[in-house]
């Protein structure tokens, strides 16, 4: 039998977090593991429990969730969990500084139960949970003015398409159909594009993209 999913609750909202946990625990393969009413304490639990994926508030007291996230993505490494930002707005600038943080995605505070549970899963899988017209907007607002040559003079053409994909928010199966390739095709492009940009996971590299004008907002 596959071990359920073990999550951990970071808001500073009380009804919050008992209603995300109401809504997990009824799924068999997912068990609300810990809570944690800011940044310092979820970091703290996390040590301790060793969750699969934490849903993180972004705005909370004393350390917020973007400074938690950088803390528990450089001191855990390769065992650090998946974290899931979640939010009121989806232009909150501090959800884009969460993601280029390394958080795995973002959910609305506002989605359904349905895509609550599906987004816990999404991430605790290895993928990325984003929203293209969202991150196109965020990186909008915080684009750098970067050369896009800067960011292309380490890809190949190939890769550079691939790339310019991964930004409209399509999948490694839609990529390879794009692109006439086989899905394990794609996957080795993707996974190539990832390791010369530096790139935690797609939600970076895609960030990186808007960013240097790869991929222009709008």
């Amino acid at each position: 039998m596959t071990p359920a999913l073990r999550v951990v609750l970071a808001d500073d909202e009380q009804m919050v977090r008992t209603a995300l946990r109401a809504i997990l625990a009824g799924e068999p393969d997912i068990e609300v593991a810990g809570e944690a009413a800011d940044g310092d304490e979820a970091v703290s639990v996390v040590r301790r429990l060793r969750p699969d994926v934490v849903l993180m508030d972004v705005r909370m007291p004393r350390v917020d969730g973007i400074r938690a996230t950088e803390h528990l993505l450089a001191a855990q490494g390769e065992a650090a969990p998946r974290i899931l930002i979640l939010t009121t707005f989806e232009n909150d600038a501090y959800v884009y500084d969460a993601l280029r943080a390394g958080a795995h995605g973002f959910l609305l505070k506002r989605a359904t139960a349905d895509e609550l549970i599906a987004g816990v899963r999404v991430v605790a899988r290895g993928d990325s949970l984003l929203f293209p017209s969202a991150v196109r907007a965020l990186a909008a607002r915080h684009a750098g003015g970067r050369r896009a040559r800067e960011l292309t003079a380490r890809l190949t053409g190939r890769e550079v398409a691939v790339l310019r994909l991964m930004a409209r928010g399509l999948t490694n199966a839609e990529i390879a159909d794009r692109c006439g390739v086989s899905t394990a095709t794609a996957k080795t492009h993707v996974a190539a594009v990832l390791g010369k940009l530096g790139a935690r996971d797609r939600t970076q590299a895609v960030i990186l993209a808007y960013e240097h004008g790869v991929v222009a907002p709008g």
